[in-house]
């Protein structure tokens, strides 16, 4: 069966089985025409001609830093919904957070077949960005906002501002934050700007300003930096943290020190994953839009890669702060 004889069955030109295969414009009724030939027919394009006609690959690149977190599998979510659609399959990589392992991911789907990559939350450096510059296949980065490159980011520093400043509007006077490596723009320091921001605006002296960066992105790196504040200051009543994960942590280190939440303590994290919600006190959070985010890069990544002008090549999407009770 070739691409002829699908467009003679469906009753279309060749041109528009090819636009079909290849996620390319066509109207909803020809694309449910084409689709029900495909079926009958049981036709399969061949893969490694089309990459030799068209240069392109029908597979896209996704390097993650880790698969067990919830946001990294909305994202992914989003991706490869929009990658189903437009008839093309996804290659994951994942690369522990290890930075040499996410530059080799991004020389072999160089050299492969695949059409362009998507690259996940990531702390650029000059190896990173130069591989990103000269990589022969379109890249887009989702999670941070890189100079000179395409990508769809959140609103990180306005996230956390407005739980600091709520926090601080429900009366505690003693707040506290919880970040991550200074190293992460997006993570790191847009979200600890956006707390120190909150705290100066409600008219408080920036030397008090308590801090802890959590070693890493876990409940346990949580858990140790909660523990730390409470030695430091026994007096805080309220914690702001960079991440649910960390937050849930935090919560343990608060109980163990035999503090009520929210009575006692007030607390968030940003991201909104689906533990927060049945946690023993659901954890008020910042909502980010994780898999609108891998639906908007997809989008912008296949726009790069079929030459199509676009508006602008980086996008911030917005946050909702979800309220359960933990303030």
């Amino acid at each position: 069966m070739t691409i002829k004889q699908v467009a003679e069955i469906a009753g279309v030109s060749p041109a528009a089985i090819s636009r079909y295969i290849n996620g390319g414009s066509l109207s909803a009724e020809k694309k449910e025409i084409i689709r029900e030939a495909i079926e009958k027919t049981g036709y399969r394009p061949n893969m490694m001609a089309q990459t030799m006609r068209t240069g392109r690959g029908g597979e896209i690149g996704v390097i993650v830093p880790k698969i067990y977190s919830d946001s990294v599998s909305q994202i992914v979510g989003g991706i490869t919904e929009r990658l189903r659609e437009k008839n093309y399959l996804t290659m994951l990589g994942t690369t522990d957070g290890h930075r040499e392992r996410e530059l080799r991911y991004l020389e072999l789907m160089q050299n492969s077949q695949v059409a362009g990559i998507i690259l996940m939350g990531t702390v650029m450096t000059p190896l990173l960005e130069d591989a990103i510059s000269n990589s022969t296949k379109p890249v887009v980065v989702t999670g941070q906002n890189f100079k000179n490159v395409a990508c769809v980011y959140h609103d990180d520093f306005h996230a956390v501002y407005e739980l600091m400043a709520r926090m601080i509007r429900k009366g505690r006077r003693h707040t506290a934050y919880i970040g991550v490596t200074q190293e992460d723009e997006a993570a790191g320091k847009e979200r600890s700007r956006g707390a120190l921001a909150a705290f100066r605006d409600a008219g408080r002296e920036e030397s008090s300003f308590r801090q802890e960066i959590a070693s890493a992105f876990t409940p346990e790196a949580g858990r140790e930096a909660m523990e730390r504040i409470l030695h430091r200051y026994p007096d805080t009543d309220g914690v702001v943290c960079a991440t649910d994960m960390i937050a849930h942590g935090a919560m343990m280190a608060i109980r163990a020190a035999g503090r009520r939440v929210p009575e006692d303590m007030g607390i968030a994290g940003v991201g909104d994953s689906w533990a927060d919600a049945v946690a023993a006190t659901p954890l008020t959070t910042a909502h980010l839009y994780y898999r609108q985010c891998g639906i908007t890069a997809t989008d912008m990544l296949l726009r790069m890669i079929n030459h199509e002008d676009s508006p602008q090549m980086k996008t911030m999407l917005e946050f909702t702060i979800t309220e359960r009770g933990s303030l």
